[in-house]
């Protein structure tokens, strides 16, 4: 059984059916700017972080490190 549409599906919430959007500029416009506006807003509670310290010293071995060359 297939249930296929090429209907768009809305959702709501609580019985709430949501409006369409308004494609026109105003819009884009309405929403760029709560965008940029929560933005701001998370730049601003940002908190400051110590730099870390440095890495300490690492020993590695490299395998065919230690053989000698016979010229």
């Amino acid at each position: 059984m297939i249930n296929a549409t090429n209907e768009q599906l809305e959702l709501g919430f609580n019985g709430i059916r949501l409006s369409p959007r308004n494609p026109g500029r105003a819009g884009r416009v309405a929403r760029a700017t709560w965008w940029f506006a929560q933005m701001r807003e998370v730049v601003e509670r940002a908190m400051d972080w110590n730099a870390a310290g440095e890495a300490r010293p690492e020993q590695i071995w490299i395998p065919g490190a230690a053989r000698e060359v016979k010229v």
